[in-house]
């Protein structure tokens, strides 16, 4: 499978991931052999590249992968800015979470509290590396108008403390996991970022990260990993959008996607998934499978062949933007 640079890195990671909340419960009831299942099907594919995060069942995610990941070659993204600490939350699905293990969370993305939780998912997935560290879901999407202490906690240490676990080589490439575009030009300013990890903002339904974050990125060589592809599920079917129900609009121009989709006799998901590759930005997409079966899929999705003239009766039609960059070639 190809690999691309993170950022100006060197590090080299599969253009198709594993992205891991379902591995932690969220969103899904599934156990640990189902994960176990799930990860083995993905690194039979030669697939190398996962995503985790302390938040995914609230290390549920973060131990199924070191035990699977422990003794094998791999590429792994993390996550900081949450701490974990024992006493359980009283309604996990609450925090769309399924089984998660017994721990709440606190916000401290301060130079301490980055540092703590570098070291707390170390422990907890019992390996001695990751490789791509983000700073994860910071901005006004999970925090209203917290978020302005929170950024500058990040600004007045946080970021130092990545910083200086890149220098160390404790880890090779430093970033964002995040579901907005201005909190990533805003991180821009005030440091030196490898890669953001942008959920649902450069997908077949949207490509708002054209406007005035890629340009950005592109002037600073930090790098694009896509999560969320299929925006919460709305265009493998479902009716959710951003982790919530979708509202009508949402919904209306699914529905548009997926009859030109039929019109060309490929599934939307397919288009969905292979499309932000198209842009030279993006080094990664991660899609979020939630059983090995999903995941044989979402293969198949990644290598199906899609005409040329899907993507301009898209463009003809408005239904994206015009200068986004399409596959050719299929």
């Amino acid at each position: 499978m190809e690999k691309r640079q993170v950022g100006q890195t060197g590090l080299l990671i599969e253009t198709l991931g594993l992205g891991g909340a379902p591995l932690g419960g969220n969103f899904v009831d599934l156990d640990y052999g189902q994960a176990v299942e799930l990860i083995r099907a993905v690194k039979d594919a030669g697939i190398g590249y996962f995503d985790t995060a302390p938040w995914y069942g609230f290390g549920r995610s973060e131990r199924v992968i070191g035990d699977l990941l422990r003794g094998s070659d791999y590429v792994l993204s993390d996550k900081v800015g949450r701490l974990l600490k024992p006493g359980a939350v009283e309604n996990p699905l609450d925090y769309g979470m399924i089984d998660p293990l017994p721990f709440h969370v606190v916000y401290d993305y301060g130079y301490d509290g980055i540092m703590r939780a570098y070291e707390d998912s170390i422990q907890r997935l019992g390996l001695d590396r990751i490789d791509i560290l983000l700073a994860h879901d910071i901005g006004f999407f999970q925090h209203g108008d917290e978020n302005t202490r929170h950024f500058k906690d990040l600004a007045d240490g946080g970021y130092r403390a990545m910083d200086e676990l890149r220098r160390a080589g404790n880890v090779k490439a430093i970033g964002l996991g995040v579901n907005e575009n201005q909190v990533c030009i805003d991180a821009l300013g005030i440091g030196d970022w490898d890669v953001f990890l942008l959920a649902g903002r450069y997908t077949l339904l949207e490509q708002t990260a054209l406007d005035t974050l890629f340009p950005a990125c592109n002037e600073v060589g930090t790098t694009i990993i896509c999560g969320g592809p299929f925006n919460s599920g709305i265009l493998v079917g479902r009716d959710t959008w951003n982790y919530a129900k979708a509202p009508a609009d949402v919904i209306d121009k699914a529905r548009q996607l997926s009859a030109v989709a039929d019109q060309f006799s490929i599934p939307l998901a397919a288009a969905a998934l292979q499309f932000p590759l198209a842009n030279d930005i993006v080094t990664s997409v991660i899609p979020g499978p939630r059983d090995a079966g999903e995941f044989a899929q979402i293969l198949k999705w990644f290598n199906t062949p899609i005409p040329d003239e899907f993507w301009l009766t898209l463009k003809s039609m408005q239904l994206m933007n015009g200068d986004a960059p399409t596959p050719t070639g299929n």
